[in-house]
């Protein structure tokens, strides 16, 4: 049975004290000794059929309402965040970033979604898997808030906006010593310290789909981030780039808004 979703989607909003809880769960568990297991990440992009519009209004809410209940339920268990790309992308409607503990908790919410009036209209033109890791590059001496080497569990901001893309680096890339691509990834570090309001969430996909990682960028600001990655176009390692596309820009949206932004 499924719940009937507020008239208010205002209720739906982004929580913003969500990240410093998601942020104090982590140092507690860092605090108690536990181990902080990783964990396995979706980005999960879909594209509405535009013949959905032509359904009556009243049809339209219903399939809204069943689909946000079943998003709804699995909150609670992991976290699963809302974007829309109605006015930035062509090829895809909304995105929903998951991050769970185990493949069957993203699977179990997929099928749920499947079982729903609104995915019969649903296409997923990308989706793309990933997993959480500490990175190689980043020691105790290159710390960010809420970042303090504590990379395997996703401590999402909150920013306004959030933009994804695959990436891959070239096989030359794992052909340098430690030391070469160390020094071409503290050129990386300089460079991000100029633009401290965007905010970088990496994933890690080798062998678990086809891309070797998948990063995430909040910013408040898109035009910071269109500066940033300019800049790096200079660095040394961005040579080792093989592709990094395609590229969403997301907007940070509720539940509610997501879905009443399709039409």
């Amino acid at each position: 049975m499924t719940r009937p979703r507020p008239e208010d989607t205002r209720q739906h909003a982004p929580d913003p004290d969500h990240h410093a809880h998601d942020h104090a769960e982590v140092e507690a568990e860092l605090a108690s000794g536990r181990s902080i297991g990783r964990q396995v990440v979706r980005y999960t992009l879909f594209k509405l059929d535009p013949a959905w519009r032509r359904l009556p209004a009243e049809e339209k809410s219903r399939q809204k309402a069943e689909f946000a209940a079943a998003i709804e339920r699995y909150q609670a268990d992991f976290m699963i965040r809302t974007y829309t790309l109605v006015g930035t992308r062509g090829d895809a409607d909304f995105l929903l970033w998951q991050a769970a503990d185990t493949v069957e908790q993203l699977t179990a919410l997929a099928a749920d979604l499947n079982r729903t009036a609104l995915a019969g209209w649903l296409t997923t033109p990308h989706s793309f898997l990933a997993m959480t890791r500490k990175s190689q590059y980043v020691g105790k001496g290159h710390q960010h808030p809420g970042q303090e080497g504590v990379r395997t569990r996703l401590q999402p901001v909150g920013k306004k906006y959030f933009v994804v893309y695959p990436f891959v680096k070239t096989r030359a890339w794992y052909k340098l010593g430690q030391g070469a691509r160390q020094g071409m990834m503290n050129e990386h570090f300089v460079i991000g310290h100029k633009y401290p309001g965007v905010r970088i969430n990496t994933t890690y996909s080798y062998a678990l789909d086809d891309q070797e990682f998948v990063v995430g960028f909040e910013t408040d600001d898109v035009g910071d981030f269109l500066d940033l990655v300019m800049e790096l176009r200079h660095s040394d390692a961005s040579s080792y780039t093989e592709r990094d596309t395609p590229s969403f820009t997301c907007l940070n949206v509720g539940l509610g808004e997501m879905l009443d932004l399709l039409g």
